[in-house]
């Protein structure tokens, strides 16, 4: 054996330990009858659900984005929902936001894991209005406001320290306390198409519906585990 290789897991025995993580899912089931009419309605009673039960971050959701055949993912806030969509928030330079201007068909994964549940949408991003920005924006705390303007996100840079002598070229440039809203920074609104609810069962017979739009309804259908 090489030395080098001393100490380090044997990769057949990490496999096997993968193999093995497994847990039975039992909170309990999804049936047709339980179900809204309306997407955004049953995503409201889960998301309550979800908030009820003290989960860190209910609101993270797992945003994929693609352009040409390369698809990147990365976490995200949900920061408003209604009947018009799912609104995040980011530098309109970043990564996600060009591939969102070259392909806006997108995806959302709410991974909801204690209630062994999870939500997947699928749908358009479109920006929303500068006002609508505005009025987030404003509600931000200062600290959080002023790292929008100092963090070119998504672009290379040599070290932190280029990051901390920005923030502080900031905090000098906004003393007063007033941020205004960067014109590099705003939301996204994912219309939704398709929504899926998944609730985890025994045997990974798992209760999975998909509604999806047709005109203004939306059809609802059980989808095998």
């Amino acid at each position: 054996m090489d030395s080098r290789d001393a100490g380090r897991p044997d990769p057949s025995e990490t496999q096997a330990d993968l193999a093995a993580l497994r847990r039975s899912y039992s909170r309990g089931g999804l049936r047709r009858a339980e179900l809204a009419d309306d997407p955004v309605e049953q995503f409201r009673q889960w998301f309550e659900q979800a908030r009820g039960a003290a989960l860190p971050e209910p609101n993270a959701m797992v945003l994929s984005t693609s352009a040409g055949e390369r698809t990147s993912s990365r976490t995200v806030l949900l920061k408003a929902y209604d009947q018009r969509g799912f609104v995040f928030f980011t530098n309109y330079g970043s990564r996600k936001a060009r591939q969102i201007a070259s392909r806006p068909w997108v995806g959302l994964l709410f991974p909801w894991y204690p209630l062994e549940r999870q939500v997947a949408i699928e749908g358009r991003a479109e920006r929303i209005s500068a006002a609508e920005s505005l009025a987030y924006f404003s509600s931000r705390p200062w600290g959080s406001r002023l790292g929008a303007w100092v963090s070119q996100q998504s672009s290379v840079i040599s070290s932190r320290k280029i990051l901390e002598l920005q923030w502080e070229h900031m905090k000098r440039r906004f003393a007063d306390g007033d941020v205004p809203l960067p014109p590099s920074w705003g939301g996204f609104r994912v219309v939704p198409e398709s929504i899926e609810f998944w609730q985890g069962r025994e045997n990974r017979l798992h209760d999975r519906f998909l509604y999806r739009r047709e005109g203004s309804s939306w059809r609802i259908e059980r989808l095998a585990p």
